[in-house]
């Protein structure tokens, strides 16, 4: 295992006091270094023991990018309604102004990132469910294990002040070659068992669907997106990096996430991405339209030939690419669009997916991408202004993160946010899933109900379930 150097972050840090009491303020200091291979969920893993509720796991559905992060070198929180993207961003860039960054391996290597996300609707009553997150929520970690491409690297984060004792890097320095060498012993980690699975008003649910059902034969409404939640509880507390590992073995070609704040954790394995920005070039995914995978390859095959050839699931995709379409050119120079979707098949579901490419200028906001797309039609529905209102009347969910935008963003502006959809919020020894299904004008509240059911199907079984 590679030990980094003490000499090198001793003197990078007097460099980052003076400047600090130069400007008169705090500033980050950000070195990274390049590793030997690290296992990401053994990084994860030793974290607990000092850094639980101060974590966070990333990987996307190709294995090109892993992001791990270890403490709160910097936290961006606010729970404002208006302006809050731009004020995430504007904070990010504030926060990065003056900064010292030793990056050697910049074609590469990210650096120092935030990751976070929003909540679905900051506009929406808060409840107890979600009271460890604030509405906008990220943190640059104080140690972070990123992949990239298969190349191994460790930045480390440290925000000075001018009156930052000098001992403190050689402590720094310390304790990062302790992380590192006790990444040689492997961890215990607990599995809890399921002992009751509770369906948060089931009956109700199915009533709200009919009612918006009667809503869309009569008014402007085209689609709404309604969500519901069930409570597992189980014999002991949910261990984070149990459930984790389960999801990489188990969803390994999807967005894998953790997030944890203040003792909770939020965690999935989404199939969606929702915007990746790199230099010029963005890309999203149009995924809407589901059905099951199949019991055998015929069976999967034709039900894939069926939702390809189902109108109704066709014109529901095609409100989601058009508005992603909509959402990008106000960005962008030139859309690269597919004449029709393909599907992409996961685990225990299959949806119809459309690719976008779109090419932009080089510093193009991510965040601004991520407003503007925010929530897709699949994610909340058409118009999509009155579809979020509606299910801010109706739905009795408090939402919290899912549905919403999660995922990076790195000093240079590029990043990935995924649409945080199968996923679960774990508590001690509770958890609750979320799942949503898109209510249109001829929707069956049991059929919604069922695809509902499918959906929460990953995550009950990372936790143990069926």
């Amino acid at each position: 295992m590679v030990t980094i150097q003490e000499l090198e972050i001793m003197e990078r840090g007097l460099l980052a006091v003076n400047r600090a009491k130069e400007l008169g303020r705090p500033i980050l200091i950000s070195e990274v270094h390049k590793m030997d291979t690290i296992n990401p969920l053994s990084f994860f893993n030793i974290g607990k023991e000092h850094y639980c509720g101060e974590r966070f796991f990333w990987k996307d559905p190709t294995d090109e990018t892993f992001l791990i992060g270890l403490g709160i070198a910097k936290q961006i929180q606010t729970d404002q309604a208006s302006d809050r993207f731009f004020h995430v961003e504007k904070e990010w860039e504030k926060f990065l102004e003056d900064c010292l960054i030793f990056n050697p391996y910049t074609e590469i290597a990210v650096g120092p990132v935030m990751f976070g996300g929003f909540s679905f609707d900051p506009h929406k009553e808060k409840t107890d469910l979600w009271s460890k997150y604030a509405d906008s929520l990220f943190h640059t970690p104080k140690y972070l294990l990123s992949i990239i491409r298969g190349q191994t690297f460790l930045t480390t984060n440290i925000v000075c002040t001018p009156q930052e004792d000098p001992f403190l890097f050689k402590k720094i320095s310390e304790e990062r070659n302790q992380l590192l060498t006790s990444l040689q012993h492997k961890e215990r980690i607990n599995t809890a068992a399921l002992l009751e699975t509770r369906e948060i008003k089931p009956e109700q649910w199915k009533k709200t669907v009919d009612g918006v059902v009667k809503e869309l034969t009569e008014g402007p409404l085209k689609k709404v997106v309604l969500a519901r939640e069930l409570r597992l509880v189980f014999n002991d507390q949910v261990e984070a990096e149990a459930v984790l590992n389960n999801l990489f073995n188990q969803q390994h070609e999807s967005f894998i996430f953790a997030f944890e704040s203040n003792g909770d954790c939020f965690i999935g394995a989404s199939p969606e991405r929702l915007v990746k920005k790199q230099a010029n070039e963005v890309y999203s995914t149009c995924l809407a339209g589901s059905i099951p995978r199949g019991k055998t390859e015929k069976e999967d095959q034709q039900l894939g030939q069926l939702l390809l050839n189902d109108q109704k699931n066709l014109i529901e995709h095609g409100f989601v690419v058009e508005m992603i379409k909509e959402a990008l050119e106000e960005s962008c120079e030139e859309i690269i669009l597919p004449d029709k979707p393909q599907l992409m098949k996961i685990r225990d579901i299959q949806h119809l997916y459309t690719p976008v490419i779109g090419k932009c200028h080089k510093d193009a906001s991510l965040l601004l991408l991520v407003e503007r797309l925010h929530p897709t039609p699949a994610l909340g529905g058409l118009p999509k202004d009155e579809a979020v209102v509606k299910i801010r009347q109706v739905e009795e969910l408090d939402r919290g993160f899912y549905a919403a935008p999660l995922g990076w963003v790195d000093y240079r502006k590029n990043g990935e946010f995924a649409v945080s959809i199968r996923s679960g919020l774990i508590q001690g020894n509770e958890v609750s899933l979320f799942a949503g299904c898109g209510v249109v004008a001829d929707s069956d509240p049991e059929s919604e109900y069922l695809e509902t059911s499918l959906k929460f199907k990953p995550m009950l079984r990372a936790l143990g379930g069926n």
